[in-house]
C-alpha cells in the first residue's frame, strides 16, 4: 500500500478517516465476503465472492465458481485489473477497503507449497449465489495481488449538535 493512500490528512468536514496497515489487515482478518468488480472497457461487472487474505504475504485468494455460460469467466478473461470491495459495520459505524491489482488463476498444477500453506491458514467461506447446486460448479482459485489497497471508516462524532 502506497504511503500517499495511508497518510492523507482529512479536514473536518469530511465523514471518513483513513485507516491504517493495521486497521485494513483486521478488517480483511483471514477471509470472508467481498464484491469483485472487473469491466470490460465501460462495461462493468461487480458479484459477491468468498475470499481469504493472507496478510503476511499481502495476498488475497478467491475462489470462484463457474456456472456453465458464466458470464464472470467472459469479464475475467478481460479484465487486466479488479477491484474487491470488503465492508463491514461496527460499533464505530462503517469502515471499508478497497483492493486493486491483477487477478490471476492459479492452477491447479501450480498450487506450490506456499500456496498451500497460505491457503490453510486462511478461511475462504463457502458462498454461492446460483440456481445450479454446488455440485454441478467448476470451482477454480484466484490470487488478487494488491498493487493498491484503501481503507476508509466513519469519522467519529465529534459531540452532539
Amino acid at each position: 500500500m502506497s504511503q500517499q493512500a495511508e497518510q492523507l490528512d482529512m479536514t473536518d468536514e469530511e465523514s471518513a478517516v483513513v485507516l491504517d496497515r493495521e486497521a485494513i489487515d483486521e478488517l480483511l482478518g483471514t477471509g470472508g465476503v467481498g464484491v469483485l468488480a472487473l469491466a470490460e472497457e465501460s462495461d462493468p461487472y461487480a458479484i459477491p465472492v468468498s475470499y481469504g487474505y493472507d496478510a503476511d504475504a499481502g495476498e488475497l485468494y478467491l475462489r470462484l465458481g463457474f456456472g456453465e455460460e458464466s458470464e464472470k469467466r467472459r469479464y475475467l478473461k478481460r479484465s487486466d485489473r479488479a477491484a474487491l470491495v470488503v465492508t463491514a459495520e461496527g460499533d464505530h459505524g462503517w469502515e471499508s477497503v478497497v483492493v486493486r491489482g491483477p487477478l490471476s488463476e492459479i492452477p491447479e498444477a501450480n498450487i506450490d507449497g506456499t500456496v498451500v500453506e497460505a491457503i490453510r491458514s486462511i478461511d475462504i467461506p463457502f458462498f454461492t449465489i446460483y440456481e445450479e447446486a454446488p455440485r454441478e460448479l467448476e470451482y477454480q482459485l484466484y490470487r488478487l495481488r494488491p498493487e493498491e489497497i484503501t481503507g476508509r471508516r466513519e469519522k467519529p462524532p465529534v459531540g452532539i449538535e
